[in-house]
């Protein structure tokens, strides 16, 4: 797993100058923040590559003398609008109310020498590569943008280099240009591993990579502009590109100015990592921003993370402990209609959660893993285990006591089996709920296919709220105040 910073570029530059210092103390400082954020949401990477790193600078120089070399790149004059934030040209046709298409801001009208990449050279070959890979995009509606956007009005040749500010890898055959952000960014991937380096080890063992994620912002670069890269490299594409939307408030895109900006360490204080991000992936659905409100944020927390899971392991923690002492029952294998319709719908939610996640559908999938959720809970009202603890002058002993060990035992097995479907997205809450139920949390995915083989297990003494319930206006005034701040 591989993440970064991409740190070249005029906006860089600029940023810097503002800020009184140097480009490379001031990236330096952003990589940390960077990090420090990654480190605080668990997001364990393999490694975090830089574009400043040195054996990139020294790889990239290569790749773009190759280019040159192979006809693929030439010198030219470039006119044309361009938005400093995205560090894209743009047409006039292609502007948007005479601003940035990607970021609605304002663009400058820019002509400076510059080298080209033939873009058009390889169109047709792009287009057949997208029509015999059906996977190479996610979601597929992404790729019909593309084509439809940027390659069938004709694919125009890409800006490579720049010649009016200095932060960047500068041309060995022509050091007064400085290559430009995107050709610098994209051949990370395979800088990252060693490729044109001293030791291509990781680049032979795991390129080309099974997933690329994005966000849409970045989509035509990455989708059209990459992959032809590596067509002109020789080398093999990406097997999966996904295209994630955005996170947006009520009033657009969060902006310092309007107010409405909340960062995720801020939540995760106060709320915890989990529910963060619960909430963040619950709203974002594969073909649509995800929407982020004070309001909706505490009435999900309420009512997904401590009405519907966090009650159903408490009384199943209850249950355990006031009719068994804290015991969980043997699988009794009874065969009454709530266990089997349980049990048949568990298995049903998990081929569908896999392939959901197969499919990066993981707004979808959580949804769907609390559609098990909400079946246990209703599980438990439909059978009634405090009735079937009642035994009276008329009833049958034996069997109204096989029936609560039948019901004991399936809320635990499903609460194992709700903790290992969310370990993926909620790691933290997965090994809260196990350490409850006395279960050990070296569990794998495999293991869903083991319903039945919790034995010798013992819950905690008390159950412990693995969310406790907000006060609704409280929080959300709370979420509003650091917005504004």
């Amino acid at each position: 797993m591989l993440t970064g910073t991409d740190e070249h570029g005029q906006k860089i530059e600029d940023k810097a100058k503002q800020n009184n210092m140097e480009p490379k103390q001031y990236v330096d400082i952003q990589a940390q923040a960077a990090k420090d954020l990654w480190k605080k949401m668990k997001i364990n990477y393999d490694k975090y590559m830089r574009t400043t790193d040195e054996y990139h600078v020294k790889a990239v120089q290569q790749i773009f003398e190759r280019f040159l070399k192979q006809g693929d790149i030439y010198k030219g004059e470039y006119e044309g609008w361009y938005c400093e934030d995205c560090e894209s040209y743009f047409t006039e046709t292609q502007l948007v109310n005479g601003k940035c298409p990607d970021c609605g801001r304002d663009v400058k009208k820019m002509k400076e020498e510059a080298y080209f990449f033939k873009m058009s050279k390889y169109a047709d070959r792009l287009l057949k590569y997208y029509d015999e890979h059906p996977d190479f995009i996610k979601p597929d509606y992404r790729k019909q943008e593309m084509i439809n956007n940027f390659i069938k009005p004709g694919l125009e040749d890409l800006c490579v280099t720049r010649t009016s500010f200095s932060w960047g890898i500068p041309v060995l055959s022509d050091p007064k240009h400085v290559i430009y952000v995107w050709l610098d960014a994209l051949t990370n991937y395979i800088t990252a591993l060693g490729y044109n380096g001293d030791d291509d080890t990781l680049f032979k063992k795991y390129w080309p990579a099974d997933l690329h994620i994005v966000g849409k912002d970045i989509a035509r670069f990455h989708l059209i502009y990459w992959p032809i890269f590596l067509m002109a490299l020789d080398l093999p594409i990406p097997k999966t590109i996904y295209v994630h939307n955005w996170i947006t408030m009520k009033d657009g895109k969060m902006s310092k100015s309007m107010g409405n900006v909340i960062y995720p360490d801020q939540l995760i204080d106060r709320y915890g990592l989990d529910a963060t991000k619960y909430f963040l992936i619950r709203q974002m659905p594969t073909g649509a921003d995800g929407l982020f409100t004070p309001e909706s944020f505490v009435e999900i927390y309420n009512s997904d993370l401590c009405n519907d899971l966090g009650n159903l392991l408490n009384r199943t923690i209850a249950m355990c402990n006031k009719y068994f002492d804290g015991n969980i029952p043997d699988y009794a294998g009874l065969d009454n209609d709530q266990d089997i319709e349980l049990e048949e719908f568990q298995k049903s939610i998990i081929e569908r959660v896999e392939n959901k996640i197969n499919e990066y559908e993981f707004a979808s999938s959580l949804q769907t893993i609390w559609e098990l959720v909400s079946k246990a809970n209703k599980y438990i009202d439909e059978t009634k285990p405090w009735e079937l603890a009642k035994i009276g002058e008329n009833d049958d002993k034996e069997l109204k006591e096989a029936q609560l060990k039948s019901v004991i035992y399936h809320l635990c097995a499903t609460l194992k089996q709700i903790a290992i479907l969310i370990r993926p997205l909620m790691k933290d809450t997965s090994d809260e709920i196990l350490r409850q139920l006395g279960l050990s949390n070296d569990v794998k995915w495999s293991d869903l296919d083991n319903y039945y083989d919790i034995h010798n297990a013992k819950v905690i003494e008390k159950g412990e709220p693995i969310f406790v319930r907000l006060n609704v206006q409280e929080e959300i005034n709370y979420i509003q105040g650091l917005m504004k701040k």
